[in-house]
């Protein structure tokens, strides 16, 4: 154990002097399981070239790609404009209106892009421009962008259920329908803030154009592709028509002929689109080979099972334990950024939970969760400093004022599911 905490601590001081997440994590694990093996270097060589090449050749690993490039590909399509607007059509009259506009466009786009921080990035540019031409207060009109761009890393397809499931050797397909009913937990708590700001500055948020039932159509005939995208996707793995990664080539492949038929692609963004695609999944693939060395040395040196110990030693209760884990994620979460947090948490964490009789699906959630809430968490709130980058003349500051409420609601969600696990696991029991 005492392996382990030096190694920690080690790792820590390198990603606080910037060195990249995945050299750390792979040099730490590499170093600490030779030494933990009486200064073996062969042992040492071989477990970090059996990792490489097990990974690399592990096909389930093809999903990341394929969901990067699918999200690529829909963002290049527009999709998300006419998200906001077909949102917009139908709840943009009331004040708060084109705030909740915002928080269920970013839900709808992050169902099929993935990624929090393109959520946040694309609907900055479509989102911002009318709130601002009503009279949004800033601090309003930010705050539901960045945290309507955390929906995107839990309501599937989820790169971080991805790669929590491939950590945990948990099942993809469960994990994906274990996260739709949060995701629209956290949509409906979100409304709700925002009704709840509305309530306590009516000044903040007035009332937008009414549309009429045609334009109303008019919007949802827009988003009708882009439905049928999530449904036959989705639809397809929950269905057990298609495997993950069959419904990842499957929505790639969809989201390329939408791009297409919108006439949004030439060769430039194709190029664009496929090299980004490409140095993304490879940073990821970097990132997880050294989550992986780095959890052989974890395992190795006992950690988990110590951790074990000193809880049964404490006579702590699981849900006592439970809560200590999640605290300390809560406080990892203000300095460390979301996939960095997982990844070095997880196969720490993981075996304890297991053995303390939770169920390793509800914990995945669980995880993504408290990974969405570090996203919108002062001082390191990724999403809340790439939409300050976008929005340049308003301050982060201001952002994180009007996140407040938002955050409340995540804790509220965090708190409902640990004590409602059924919230998570009421679909992947359906599934059988």
């Amino acid at each position: 154990m005492i392996e382990s905490i030096v190694g920690f601590t080690i790792l820590i001081i390198m990603v606080f002097l910037r060195l990249p997440l995945a050299f750390a994590m792979g040099v730490v694990g590499f170093i600490g399981f030779w030494y933990i093996n009486d200064y073996n270097w062969t042992a040492a060589m071989s477990m970090a070239a059996r990792r490489i090449i097990d990974t690399g050749q592990d096909y389930g690993l093809s999903v990341i790609p394929l969901f990067i490039l699918m999200g690529n590909f829909v963002t290049k399509a527009g999709l998300s404009a006419e998200l906001y607007r077909a949102c917009n059509a139908f709840v943009g009259h009331r004040r708060g209106g084109l705030s909740m506009s915002t928080i269920l466009a970013c839900g709808g786009f992050s169902a099929i892009c993935g990624s929090s921080l393109a959520t946040s990035a694309t609907m900055s540019k479509v989102a911002m421009p009318p709130m601002r031409k009503y009279g949004y207060s800033d601090s309003l009109a930010a705050a539901s962008i960045a945290a309507g761009g955390t929906l995107g890393i839990l309501i599937p397809p989820s790169v971080m259920l991805v790669i929590y499931g491939l950590l945990t050797e948990s099942s993809i397909r469960e994990l994906f329908a274990a996260g739709f009913l949060p995701g629209l937990l956290g949509i409906s708590l979100y409304l709700l803030t925002v009704r709840w700001v509305v309530f306590r500055s009516p000044e903040s948020a007035p009332p937008g154009e009414r549309s009429d039932w045609k334009e109303r159509l008019t919007a949802l005939k827009g988003i009708f592709s882009t439905l049928l995208l999530f449904v036959l996707v989705m639809g397809g793995i929950y269905a057990g028509v298609f495997t993950p990664t069959e419904a990842a080539g499957i929505g790639a492949s969809g989201a390329f002929f939408l791009a297409l038929y919108r006439r949004k692609l030439n060769y430039d963004i194709l190029r664009d689109i496929l090299v980004d695609t490409a140095k993304t999944s490879a940073s990821l693939f970097a990132v997880v080979i050294s989550a992986l060395i780095l959890s052989n040395f974890v395992n190795r040196a006992g950690l988990p099972t110590a951790l074990i110990e000193l809880i049964q030693i404490g006579d702590v209760s699981p849900m006592v334990a439970m809560g200590i884990i999640l605290l300390i994620y809560i406080i990892l979460g203000c300095v460390f950024e979301s996939m960095s947090m997982m990844l070095l948490t997880v196969p720490i964490f993981f075996p304890v939970v297991v053995e303390l009789g939770f169920d390793p699906i509800w914990f995945g959630i669980v995880v993504v969760v408290v990974t969405e809430i570090s996203l919108i968490t002062p001082p390191v709130g990724l999403n809340v400093f790439v939409l300050s980058g976008l929005v340049k003349d308003i301050s982060t500051g201001t952002i994180f004022k009007g996140i407040l409420p938002f955050w409340v609601a995540d804790m509220l969600r965090l708190a409902i599911i640990v004590m409602f696990p059924a919230i998570a696991l009421l679909l992947p029991s359906l599934m059988y």
